[in-house]
């Protein structure tokens, strides 16, 4: 089962991996306890951008979607992954990821 949490929620379990391009702030490298680190599968810098500007959900996800088409996803396979990710507010990139695999 892979499912989305804030990076900035205590550990509980499972094959933690950020999913953000950028490194969230005030979260220690060693407090973040990551397994990986997959920022090229994280949604482009302009998405991001229109994204946080008020593009609708479902515009963004289907853009970000197609900027994944090739994309080796591999390393989010898995029993029990957890994408973690800076963001407040879902469903955000990591809901997208989730629907992929």
């Amino acid at each position: 089962m892979t499912r989305v949490a804030r990076i900035y929620d205590p550990a509980d379990g499972g094959r933690r991996i950020l999913v953000d391009r950028l490194w969230p702030r005030g979260v220690s490298k060693e407090a973040a306890a990551l397994d990986a680190w997959a920022k090229d599968l994280a949604p482009s810098d302009a998405l991001r951008r229109a994204f946080h500007e008020g593009m609708p959900f479902e515009v963004f996800a289907d853009t970000y979607r197609e900027e994944l088409e090739g994309a080796d996803l591999s390393v989010l396979a898995g029993e029990d992954v957890v994408l973690l990710t800076a963001a407040k507010h879902r469903p955000n990139h990591a809901d997208v990821l989730v629907d992929l695999l």
